[in-house]
Formats: C-alpha cells, sequence, structure tokens
C-alpha cells in the first residue's frame, strides 16, 4: 500500500473524528434561542467524562490485542439483586423496528406509514457525519414527532405526511466515539450530548404520543450506562420533566459490552426499554477485539450463516438477560433488500428475511430491524406475540462462550477480499455524497458494513503467512500490502468502467479519493466506526 508522510496520516486520522460546524458558525442565531445556556452545564460536566471513556476504550482494544480480552465481571448486585424493570405498555410490541437516515424526510415517512410497530431515525450509522446532514436529521426528527413532517410525492404531483398510528418513535444519537466540533470555540464536545440535548431542548411533550425515546449506539461498558443516565436526568431536571421521562434502547454492537449487558441494563434501570444485537457493527468488533489472533480471520461475510455460534449465543444470552429484567430482546437488521423490479432477488431477500426472523424468533427475540417497507409484514409474522418477556428458556447458560472461533465457517477466498475492496471503495463514495447507506447489489450496506470489510482485509494483510485465501482454481493468494494495493487500483478500474458515459470528471475524482480513503483507513488501521 502506498505510505504518506506522519503529518498527512495524522490529518487524516484526525478530522475523521469529529463533526464541525462550518465556518461563521455562530450559535447565538444558528442555533435556537436560549440552546446554549441549555447545553453548556452539561457540556461542562459530562464532555470530560466522554473524553475519559475514549481513552479507556483505547487501553481495553489494547489489552485485548495483548491476550488479555474483555470478560465477564464478578457477581454484583446488576447480577445477583432481585430487580425487575416495569416495560411501558405504549412499547410492549415492537415486533418490527424500521431503521433509516433521518436526513431523508421521504425515507422517514414512508417508515412511519409502514404499519411497523417502531422506528428508528438514525443520526449516526446510516447518516453522513456532516454538518448539514445532521442539521436536516435532527429538523426531520422534530417534524416526525409533532406528526408534520412530509415529503413531495413527484410522481403522484402531492405532498405525503404522516399518518396516525401508535408508531414508536427512537432517535439514535451519535455515539461516545465521536466528538462534535465548532459549537463551543476551540473545544470538542460528545456528539452523544449534543444530539440528544438539541432534540431534547426544542420536543414539545404535549405533542409526543409517548415518552421522547432514545436509541444508544456503540456502547462498551457497563460503567458508560451511568454517563447517559446522568445525562437522561440532568435534562429531565432542566425541563422540568418527571424522572424516568427520558426513556431508550441500546445497542449491543461492541464485544466488550456483550459480556456486561445485566450491569449495563442496572445502571439505566430508570430509562432502558430494551437491548438489541447490532450484529454487524458486532461481527465488526469482534474482529477488532481479536485482531492479533490468526484463529479469528473471519471468512468472506456473505458465506456466514446467520445463525453463527459467536452470533448465536449472544443472542440466546441478550434474550435471557432482558427477560430475567423486564426489558426487550431486539434481533438485528437482515441485509439483503427486497427489489420491486427483480422478482428473483425479491423472493430470495423475503425468504432469507423470514429465515433470519424465525430463528432469532426461536431465540426468544422480542422483534426485529429491517430497512424496507415491503419486508414489515413478514419480520412482524416471524414473531409469535407482542412480545416474549414472559418466556424463559431452559438451560441457557449464564455465562456461554462468546468467542467460539469461526473455524469450519465459509470460505476465505479472492472473490470474498475483491467484493470487499469494491464495497469499501462505493461506500465511502457515497458518504463523500453525502450519503451514510447505500444500496449495494441487493444488500443494505452502511458504515458497519464498510467497517467489517476494512478489517477483513487487515486481516487477510496481517496473517496471510499463516491463514490462506484461495483463488480459482483453489490456488493460494498471498495478501501482501502491495498485491491488496493492485486490488484496490482494479477495484476502481472496474467501478469507473461501469460508469454511464456521460459521467462527468468530478464522479471520477470522488472515486478515486474515495479508493485513496478507504486503503488509507486500512494502512492507518483505523477501525472505529468512523
Amino acid at each position: 500500500m502506498r505510505h504518506m508522510s506522519s503529518s498527512h496520516t495524522e490529518q487524516a486520522k484526525s478530522n475523521r473524528r469529529y463533526n464541525t460546524a462550518p465556518p461563521g458558525f455562530d450559535p447565538s442565531t444558528d442555533l435556537p434561542a436560549g440552546f446554549m445556556d441549555f447545553l453548556l452545564p452539561l457540556h461542562r460536566e459530562l464532555t470530560p467524562r466522554h473524553q475519559a471513556f475514549i481513552e479507556r476504550r483505547a487501553e481495553v482494544l489494547a489489552a485485548s490485542h495483548r491476550g488479555q480480552g474483555p470478560d465477564y465481571s464478578p457477581a454484583s448486585e446488576a447480577t445477583t439483586g432481585d430487580w425487575k424493570i416495569q416495560l411501558p405498555a405504549w412499547c410492549a410490541d415492537q415486533r418490527n423496528q424500521m431503521t433509516g437516515p433521518a436526513d431523508d424526510a421521504e425515507l422517514v415517512v414512508k417508515m412511519l406509514n409502514s404499519g411497523a410497530p417502531g422506528v428508528m431515525l438514525d443520526l449516526e450509522d446510516s447518516m453522513a457525519n456532516n454538518w448539514s446532514n445532521l442539521m436536516t436529521g435532527i429538523d426531520n426528527v422534530l417534524a416526525a414527532l409533532r406528526g408534520d413532517l412530509n415529503y413531495v410525492d413527484a410522481k403522484r404531483n402531492r405532498n405525503v405526511g404522516i399518518n396516525e398510528s401508535q408508531t414508536v418513535i427512537f432517535t439514535r444519537a451519535r455515539g461516545l466515539h465521536i466528538s462534535q466540533a465548532g459549537v463551543v470555540p476551540g473545544e470538542l464536545m460528545s456528539a452523544s450530548l449534543f444530539d440528544v440535548a438539541l432534540v431534547s431542548y426544542q420536543v414539545e411533550p404535549e405533542r409526543l404520543r409517548h415518552p421522547l425515546s432514545f436509541y444508544i449506539p456503540k456502547s462498551e461498558s457497563a460503567a458508560e450506562a451511568l454517563w447517559w443516565r446522568d445525562l437522561f436526568q440532568a435534562i429531565e431536571d432542566a425541563r422540568g420533566w418527571p424522572r424516568g421521562y427520558v426513556k431508550c434502547m441500546t445497542l449491543v454492537e461492541a464485544h466488550p459490552l456483550a459480556y456486561q449487558m445485566e450491569e449495563f441494563v442496572f445502571n439505566l434501570r430508570e430509562h432502558i426499554i430494551g437491548l438489541n444485537l447490532g450484529r454487524w457493527d458486532y461481527m465488526a468488533s469482534l474482529i477488532h477485539f481479536n485482531l492479533a489472533d490468526s484463529d479469528w480471520v473471519l471468512p468472506d461475510r456473505n458465506t456466514i450463516p446467520h445463525n453463527v455460534p459467536f452470533f448465536q449465543n449472544l443472542r440466546e444470552l441478550l434474550a435471557e438477560t432482558c427477560h430475567k429484567r423486564g426489558i426487550l430482546a431486539i434481533g438485528g437488521m437482515t441485509a439483503l433488500f427486497p427489489s420491486r423490479i427483480d422478482a428473483e432477488l425479491n423472493e430470495r431477500a423475503l425468504r432469507v428475511l423470514a429465515e433470519d426472523k424465525k430463528n432469532e424468533a426461536s431465540c426468544l427475540m422480542d422483534g426485529a430491524w429491517t430497512g424496507h417497507p415491503d419486508q414489515n409484514e413478514i419480520a412482524v409474522k416471524q414473531f409469535p406475540a407482542p412480545n416474549q418477556g414472559g418466556v424463559r428458556k431452559s438451560g441457557v447458560e449464564c455465562r456461554p462462550n462468546l468467542l467460539p472461533t469461526p473455524k469450519g465457517i465459509g470460505k476465505i477466498t479472492l472473490d470474498g477480499t475483491r467484493a470487499a475492496v469494491r464495497t469499501v471503495i462505493r461506500y465511502r463514495n457515497g458518504v463523500l455524497s453525502g450519503k451514510g447507506a447505500s444500496l449495494l447489489d441487493g444488500y443494505m450496506e452502511d458504515l458497519a458494513t464498510d467497517r467489517i470489510y476494512r478489517l477483513m482485509i487487515a486481516q487477510r494483510i496481517r496473517h496471510r503467512d499463516t491463514v490462506e485465501v484461495t483463488d480459482e482454481p483453489a490456488s493460494p493468494a498471498k495478501h501482501t500490502p502491495e498485491f491488496v494495493s493492485e486490488l484496490f487500483d482494479e477495484g476502481l478500474e472496474r467501478i469507473l468502467g461501469e460508469l454511464p458515459l456521460d459521467a462527468g470528471e468530478s464522479s471520477i475524482e470522488k472515486y478515486s479519493e474515495a479508493r485513496r480513503i478507504s486503503e488509507l483507513l486500512i494502512l492507518n488501521e483505523e477501525f472505529d466506526p468512523i
């Protein structure tokens, strides 16, 4: 791979760590009146703790790379105490939660009109982390919560608004790994804090159908739950809301958190209503924390079955933990999307969806995620009741093996590397164009997929002397950095060759930049979700 100067490399690293307000930004006029008075006390209290978590995460990751991986904690009140959460009636049925980027008003309206019991409006993985996207996303969230968001249906020449329904709306804020720059001059702020505060400050509780609800992403420890608890409670105090008014669900998408789920729920017990297995990010995290282990070189992503043991063991533990404590257990996204123009793809996508959700239901999950309105009905049908909270599976281990190796599963092939290279280039091109999620070859790919593929490529480079990547007809393809760089060149050439004849120079330059950034992320070993 091509090398860069250290200063250029460090700049490339730092620039992706945060979102920055635009030049000329003035919080007194560009943010709601009075918001900074609301925000600054939260920032002074919580951002230093946020920065400490970032440092602690790096220490835990480094220890894992030295062979001291995450593990279960000693018994505590959280795991042995007789406590339980009362699940509110308004969220008791979450058999399907549709998810999508909050900055796409048309998609938001379609999700809310899909009949899904829940909808998660995303300010994180499926949305490009740019200031303009963020502001549009938050405006759409607020309009959706009021019920007055609409879009223009150009085909029918009419405005389409949100239908009356009991759909529960969640907002996924950006995670604790991201900082927000430019709001307070010369200071970084927790992006999680900024997002939650900006939404909370502007909502009108009298117009909400249910308490204000958030999705928490990318948590890595039970201690971080206390940060979120303190944020929610400080906002409740500032807004004059009763304790516990702000509700949340939490994604389990980092390997260390899988060992601390019950402790995390305990620390957030006044607010939390469910856990969600964000399996694609979790897969990326598994690779990241086990990057030094040649036994953990992952097969080609699309050859890994949905019931692979490292997922299945966690599914059963997550459902057992949630139902033991009275909250919902939600499964992950099925990446293969249905198609209204390709009948064969559509049939396969819906069949895979049904199989996947039936497996999650058999693990006693209460619901799942989907991203396309055509998936809702099939997803809901796989779950036998509004929730399975009263059901417990006998024989579930309280401390199962969460690190069974992927030996004997799937294939490790050169075609798999080529697919990874092609996907990360096209995904990053979407990001450069302001899109955080793109439909590629029938799969809806977002930051999680990009991260998986970057890590897969890095694994194959790092362990090239011990793990064989095969080419047809079964000859080895040693993944040296130089060889992978050639694959990036080939991937870019193929993509450019598929562009329309009238594609402009700017399109070519953007794909070339996407290729450069994608390779650089791997070269720099930048595998945090950015």
